[in-house]
């Protein structure tokens, strides 16, 4: 797996401030991505294991809420057995963080149900995320207004308790904005 950057202190993906990782790889192409770069699965730099170990130790200081993966298409096939690993760790050494995921793919059709995303790495990667944001970016529907997800029909889904109940349960956000 390869991977566009990782950012250190970001407060754009996901609540809190995160460590995020862009993978490289991705065929959905939608017009409009902020991220296009990413779209070639060689783009970037190799993942090792010095750059996991980057990562945990990023993840380290207590003002850090968690890690989030983006892309690219992080549930892209060839990206999922190298992420797994990561969550794995992460899981391990911070149980308390969080763990947000976005992904052109939907939860309920394509990463629940059959299609090209599935693999045997797909239920294991999606039991360890607490949020995924999923639909692909369209940019007719995108609103520079909305909170980590860039077009309306983009959903912010609690993995956990979608699981726990066997449908789709949005997101509550825990820290209140702007009151």
């Amino acid at each position: 797996m390869y991977y566009g950057e990782i950012k250190k202190c970001d407060i754009a993906n996901g609540e809190g401030v995160r460590v995020s990782l862009f993978v490289s790889g991705c065929t959905h192409h939608c017009p409009g991505c902020f991220n296009q770069d990413t779209w070639d699965f060689c783009y970037g730099r190799e993942y090792t294991e010095d750059t996991e170990k980057e990562i945990l130790e990023a993840l380290k200081p207590d003002y850090i809420n968690g890690l989030s993966l983006l892309g690219g298409e992080p549930f892209e096939p060839q990206n999922q057995e190298v992420l797994v690993r990561l969550i794995e760790n992460v899981r391990e050494q911070y149980p308390q963080k969080t763990i947000w995921c976005y992904s052109g793919y939907l939860f309920d059709k394509e990463l629940r149900g059959d299609s090209r995303a599935r693999c045997e790495y797909t239920d294991e990667m999606l039991s360890m995320l607490d949020v995924l944001v999923d639909g692909r970016f369209v940019e007719k529907l995108k609103d520079i207004r909305l909170v980590f997800r860039g077009s309306s029909n983009q959903r912010i889904i609690d993995v956990k308790k979608s699981l726990e109940k066997g449908e789709t349960v949005l997101w509550e956000p825990k820290i209140r904005r702007g009151m």
